[in-house]
C-alpha cells in the first residue's frame, strides 16, 4: 500500500497536466539521457564537442525539446504530437553516426521515442515506430555522405526488428494497463455511486425512524444493541436504551401485566428477541410507581435473516399504549358495570320463566313452546353477559389447589358429548391416566369446556376432536386437536383478539360473540401459563395450553371440579 501510493500521486499528477506538459514529460527522458551520455563522452574523449555534425545534433534535440514546452500542441490536430517522437529517431540517427565508433550505443536511445509511439490504442504507432527506426537508420548515411558499411545493412535489418518487437510488446503492455485501469475506474465511479446510494438510503432510514412515532431498536445475537431511533431512547433511557448486562434483571424496571411482578430475564423483549424469538404485541410495562408513574408498551420483534436462513438479530418495535390501555380499562370497567346491572334482571327473568314452566304443565302447547323459547334466549343471554364479565376482568379469582388434569378433562367431555353426538363428531382422551398438578379445577373446566365448543363448532359432520394431557418436565401441557375447517395466518394473529371471529365463521353463520380464546388466554395467563394455537386451513386446529406446577400432590378421590 506504502508503494502504491507514490505511483498513485506520480499518476494524478500527470493526468492534471495540460498535452504540452505531458509532451515535455515524455521527451525529458530522452534529453537527460542524451546530455549524460554526451557529458560522460566528452569526459572520456576530449574534442568531442567541437563544431560539426555532432554538435549540431546535439542542437536538434534541444530544438525538440523546446517545441515540446513551447508548440500550443491543444490547438493543433490530435494526432500532431507523433512529429516529435519521429524527429527523435531521426535526430538519434544523426547522433550516431556523426559521433565515432565509441558512441554507437546511442543507437539505444532509440527506445525512448519507439515506446513513445507505441502508446495508445492507436496500432498505427507501431507502424510509425518501425517506419521511424529504419529512416533512422538509412537518411543519416545519405544525408552525411558516410555511405553504406556492411554494419551499416545490418543495422538497417536488425534495427527495426529488435525495436519493431520492443514497440508490440509496448503497444500490448500499454493497452492492458489502459483497459485494466478504464475498468478500475468504472469500478470506482460504480462503488462511488453506490455509496452515495447508500449514504442516500441511510439517510433516508434514518429519516423514517425518526419520524414515525414508534421506539424501534435493533440489536445482535447477544442482544448488543445495534441500532436505535429517538423515540426509543426518549420512551426507554435508563431500561432498555442503555444495554443492560442482564436485560430483565433488577437494572431495568420492566414489568409484566400486572405492573408490579418483573419479568424474568428470559421473558424480557431483548433476550427473547436475540435467542431468535418473533413476537407480537406483547404488553410490558416501564418505570417504578404506579398511575403515571409507568408507561405501558406493546412489544413486537421480528428477526434478521443471514443469507443461510440463520437468525443474525433482530428489530423491535415498542409502541406506546398508555393511552390504549388506560381507555380499554375504562371500557371494560363500563361493561362490566352493564353486564353486572345486566344479569340481575336475566335472572330474574329465568327463574319466573322457570316457576311459570313448573307451576303451570297444562299450558297450552303454543304456549309452553313460546316459554321454552323465552328461557332458551335468555339463558343465552345470560351466558354472553357472563362472558362479558370475564373478559372485562383484568384479573380472574384464581385458587389453586392439587387436582387431576384428566379428571377435570372427563367431566368436560361428558358435557360436551350429547352436543358433539348431535353433530356427527367423535371425542377422545388420551392417554386416560391422571395428570396431577396446582391449578384451580373450575377454571381449568372452564378453558376445556371453551376449547372443547369451539372444536365442535368448527368441524364438519363425521369429524373428531382429541384431548392429550401429560406432565412434561415440570409442567402439565394439555392439547386439544381437532379436524375441522381451520385457520389462516392472519385469522391465528387474531385469534385471542376480544371479538373478533374468522370470516368463515360469519359466513357459516356459526354461532359465537368471539370471547372464548380470550377468557381462556386470561385464565391460562392468571396460572403462570402460556396458551398456543397451531392451525392450517381445512387441517384442523390444535391448542396447547402449558400450566405450571405438575405433580401437586395427592387428591380427594372424591373431589368434583365446580365453578364458583
Amino acid at each position: 500500500m506504502g508503494n502504491a501510493m507514490p505511483l498513485l500521486s506520480l499518476d494524478n499528477y500527470f493526468r492534471s497536466l495540460d498535452l504540452r506538459g505531458r509532451m515535455v514529460i515524455f521527451q525529458l527522458p530522452l534529453s537527460v539521457t542524451m546530455l549524460l551520455v554526451t557529458v560522460l563522452a566528452e569526459a572520456f574523449r576530449p574534442g568531442l564537442l567541437q563544431p560539426g555534425p555532432f554538435l549540431y545534433s546535439l542542437g536538434a534535440h534541444l530544438v525538440l525539446l523546446a517545441a515540446c514546452a513551447l508548440v500550443p500542441w491543444g490547438r493543433l490536430p490530435t494526432r500532431a504530437w507523433v512529429v516529435i517522437p519521429v524527429l527523435d529517431c531521426l535526430a538519434i540517427g544523426f547522433s550516431r553516426e556523426a559521433a565515432d565508433q565509441y558512441l554507437t550505443v546511442l543507437g539505444f536511445l532509440l527506445v525512448f521515442p519507439v515506446v513513445w509511439l507505441s502508446l495508445g490504442r492507436h496500432r498505427s504507432g507501431v507502424v510509425m515506430a518501425v517506419s521511424a527506426t529504419i529512416l533512422s537508420a538509412v537518411l543519416p548515411p545519405l544525408i552525411l555522405g558516410m555511405g553504406f558499411t556492411g554494419p551499416s545493412f545490418i543495422r538497417i535489418v536488425l534495427l527495426p526488428v529488435i525495436l519493431g518487437v520492443i514497440s508490440l510488446t509496448a503497444h500490448v503492455v500499454s493497452n492492458a494497463v489502459l483497459r485494466q485501469r478504464l475498468q478500475l475506474e468504472n469500478q470506482d465511479k460504480e462503488l462511488q455511486e453506490l455509496l452515495a446510494a447508500s449514504e442516500q438510503r441511510e439517510r433516508l432510514l434514518g429519516t423514517i425512524m425518526d419520524t414515525v412515532s414508534v421506539g424501534v431498536c435493533a440489536v445482535d445475537e447477544q442482544g448488543r444493541k445495534i441500532l436505535m431511533n429517538k423515540q426509543q431512547s426518549h420512551y426507554l433511557a435508563g431500561t432498555l436504551s442503555e444495554n443492560p448486562p442482564a436485560p430483565g434483571s433488577e437494572e431495568v424496571p420492566v414489568f409484566g401485566v400486572d405492573r408490579s411482578s418483573p419479568l424474568p430475564p428470559a421473558r424480557h423483549p431483548l433476550r427473547r428477541a436475540a435467542r431468535g424469538e418473533a413476537f407480537t404485541d406483547e404488553l410490558i410495562w416501564t418505570g417504578t410507581g404506579t398511575g403515571t408513574g409507568q408507561r405501558a408498551f406493546s412489544a413486537t420483534s421480528r428477526l434478521i435473516k443471514d443469507g443461510t436462513g440463520r437468525s443474525s438479530g433482530a428489530v423491535l418495535a415498542f409502541t406506546d399504549v398508555t393511552a390504549l390501555v388506560t381507555a380499554l380499562a375504562a371500557k371494560d370497567q363500563f361493561v362490566a358495570s352493564v353486564s353486572h346491572e345486566l344479569r340481575t334482571p336475566l335472572t330474574s327473568i329465568l327463574g319466573y320463566l322457570g316457576l311459570a314452566q313448573d307451576e303451570h304443565p297444562d299450558l297450552p302447547a303454543d304456549l309452553a313452546q313460546y316459554l321454552v323459547v323465552a328461557k332458551r334466549n335468555a339463558e343465552r343471554l345470560l351466558h354472553l353477559v357472563t362472558d362479558l364479565l370475564s373478559v372485562a376482568s383484568d384479573t380472574l379469582a384464581i385458587n389453586p389447589r392439587p387436582a387431576d388434569l384428566t379428571k377435570v378433562i372427563r367431566h368436560s367431555i361428558e358435557s360436551a358429548t350429547p352436543h358433539a353426538s348431535a353433530a356427527g363428531i367423535s371425542l377422545h382422551l388420551e392417554p386416560s391416566g391422571p395428570v396431577t398438578g396446582r391449578f384451580d379445577p373450575a377454571r381449568i373446566g372452564q378453558v376445556i369446556d371453551n376449547l372443547l365448543s369451539n372444536a365442535i363448532k368448527y368441524s364438519p359432520d363425521g369429524g373428531a376432536v382429541t384431548v392429550r394431557a401429560r406432565r412434561d418436565g415440570d409442567n402439565i401441557r394439555c392439547e386439544v386437536a381437532d379436524t375441522g375447517i381451520g385457520m389462516t395466518q392472519e385469522e391465528q394473529a387474531q385469534a385471542f383478539t376480544r371479538f373478533f371471529r374468522a370470516a368463515r365463521a360469519h359466513a357459516s353463520a356459526i354461532p359465537g360473540a368471539g370471547l372464548g380464546l380470550p377468557i381462556t388466554k386470561t385464565i391460562i395467563e392468571n396460572h403462570g401459563g402460556t396458551i398456543a394455537l397451531a392451525s392450517s386451513p381445512g387441517r384442523g386446529t390444535t391448542v396447547t395450553l402449558t400450566l405450571p406446577e405438575a405433580d401437586g400432590g395427592s387428591l380427594d378421590a372424591g373431589e368434583v371440579p365446580a365453578m364458583s
